[in-house]
């Protein structure tokens, strides 16, 4: 292959389907060396969706030219942004795909050089408190490799080469830079991914090989990760919290100049705050323990969405036990709060072990495992409300069958309780968006339900027996779609009743889709979903979860 002197639209977007790739392939590796500055756990994870949002905007795309292409690379990785990492990430393809947008739309050694000083400069400008030792010292390194190798005349391959021998120099002396990453023995997790980047550059560029990553090692205490190194013990991650329990993050319809404000706001209520974006659309990252005041300040500045909260805690407490229980069927992570006593708790019905994930993350203090045909007792729900130290308490039953059991509560116990009418899951956790603990139980009570009636849920389970409904004949093995009106669909195949249930339930006054996988669902079934909602509601975003649900493989939350 002859190398190239210059990049044009097509190129460009080889280039992020490489680097998508890439960072598909090391996801695993760069999770395991996150340790900085909370451990979610899951860098790799978000840089790698971050690129997929990226992929996606490009995928849309007919014979770009280059100021279209740079133009959907920003505009997909702010709006697809996850996680501190993908957040800082968005920023650096940001100035990137500025930097590139030449004239003449054939970007050369020089253009490419300036690119990577632009997404250093945009990137630290983003982080609040910029840290060494981070992906931004990676940026940098790269960036002042590849200006030198321009200054002195070198070709587009070799100014790739540069910055990519300077992002890795640099990346190796994170440790030195960063106590955190000493001490757990690994360089820094997001600068790793960022050196892919450059990998798949020089693919693109010149024909040579992406690296391949190396086979990950047992997880536990003294194991090492892929390039040798010893992983983090769980005591670092404990470390690491220093107190900062929950990760906010959500897109902002602000006035840029309502930002500066924003952010100093934002400054006195946590730490890794990283505030992307620009014309009206903003992507907002902080750790804080002040989760309210953290989205409240939103709303001096403009209009959230797509809001995503993270129990940083409970994430340390999954990785240790997935490192030190592994093989115990009994593990798992401590349903016990930690911090202050909320003025009003929360109990909350749910099965399947990724869905109690995403209930505590929001809030949720008890959880009671129940659902569908697996109705807990009067007393199981009395014992929790009664075992939380709060005397105001909210009840979120997620099921019809439940909620005349959950009703009786109140003059059981001991405390005050409210039961927030949720009969799906989709309505549980769109009730606890408007959760406050410190709120009266009340006042959490009316909001919380107005909220939740605002979500559009959607369920798929597979019929047991023959049946007459109002969407037709039903026999035992086909598959049904629900809402809350009852059965809506009857398919022949789990995906077309998904599809088909979509098709009723979506409609142009929705901007979300969030599909929560159950027992019997699949990557194959997934993305044929998401691939009839990307053709048949294009302006609809969607995310995916794994809930862990039985008998629905897919439940749906339309906002």
């Amino acid at each position: 292959m002859v190398a190239l002197d210059a990049l044009d639209a097509t190129e460009l977007c080889r280039v992020i389907g490489t680097f998508r790739d890439g960072l598909r392939s090391h996801q695993q590796l760069i999770n395991r060396l996150n340790v900085y500055p909370v451990p979610d756990g899951d860098t790799g994870t978000n840089m790698a969706l971050t690129l997929e949002s990226v992929a996606s905007e490009l995928d849309g795309l007919v014979d770009p030219d280059m100021a279209t292409a740079c133009k959907a690379i920003a505009h997909g990785s702010l709006m697809g942004a996850r996680g501190n990492s993908g957040v800082i990430l968005s920023q650096l393809l940001r100035g990137l795909s500025d930097g590139l947008n030449a004239p003449d739309g054939r970007p050369g050694p020089m253009e490419l050089a300036a690119a990577l000083v632009t997404a250093d400069a945009l990137a630290r400008e983003a982080v609040m408190r910029p840290v060494e030792g981070t992906i931004l010292t990676v940026a940098r390194g790269a960036a002042e490799a590849a200006r030198a190798a321009a200054d002195a005349g070198a070709s587009l391959v070799e100014v790739a080469e540069a910055a990519r021998a300077g992002a890795f120099e640099t990346l190796e002396l994170t440790p030195t830079l960063l106590p955190v990453l000493a001490q757990a023995g690994v360089v820094d997790a997001g600068g790793t991914g960022y050196v892919l980047l450059f990998d798949a550059l020089l693919t693109v560029l010149d024909g040579r090989a992406m690296p391949t990553p190396p086979e990950l090692p047992e997880v536990g205490v003294g194991s090492r990760a892929g390039d040798g190194t010893p992983n983090r013990r769980a005591s670092d991650a404990d470390e690491a919290l220093a107190g900062l329990r929950y990760e906010v993050m959500y897109l902002l319809e602000a006035a840029d100049e309502t930002i500066p404000a924003f952010k100093e706001v934002w400054a006195g209520l946590g730490d890794s705050i990283v505030v992307v974006g620009g014309d009206g659309l903003w992507n907002c990252h902080i750790h804080t323990d002040e989760v309210g005041p953290a989205i409240e300040a939103s709303l001096d500045a403009g209009r959230p969405r797509s809001i995503r909260v993270t129990d940083l805690l409970e994430e340390v407490e999954e990785e240790r036990w997935v490192r030190e229980g592994a093989g115990d069927l009994d593990s798992g992570p401590t349903e016990a709060p930690i911090g202050p006593t909320p003025v009003t708790a929360v109990v909350a019905v749910a099965s399947g072990d990724g869905i109690g994930r995403i209930f505590r993350s929001l809030g949720v203090q008890r959880l009671i495992a129940g659902g569908q045909s697996m109705n807990p007792s009067i007393a199981e729900l009395v014992e929790a409300v009664d075992e939380l130290a709060s005397d105001e308490v909210i009840v979120l039953p997620n099921n019809g069958n439940i909620r005349p059991v959950a009703n009786r509560v109140d003059e059981l116990s001991t405390k005050r309780v409210w039961v927030v009418p949720t009969e799906t899951i989709a309505e549980g956790f769109a009730a606890l968006l408007a959760y406050d603990p410190e709120a009266s139980g009340e006042a959490n009570a009316s909001a919380m339900e107005a909220t939740a009636r605002k979500v559009v849920p959607g369920e798929v389970t597979r019929a047991v027996r023959d049946s007459e409904t109002d969407a037709g004949p039903v026999r035992a093995g086909d598959w049904l779609g629900l809402s809350r009106d009852g059965i809506e669909v009857v398919g022949d195949s789990l995906a077309s009743a998904s599809c088909a249930l979509l098709d009723l339930l979506v409609t142009d006054a929705h901007d979300l889709v969030t599909i929560i996988e159950g027992e019997g669902s699949s990557a194959a079934e997934t993305r044929r979903i998401t691939e009839w909602l990307k053709e048949s509601r294009p302006v609809v975003e969607t995310e995916v979860h794994h809930g862990g649900q039985p008998l629905y493989p897919y439940l749906f939350s339309i906002e």
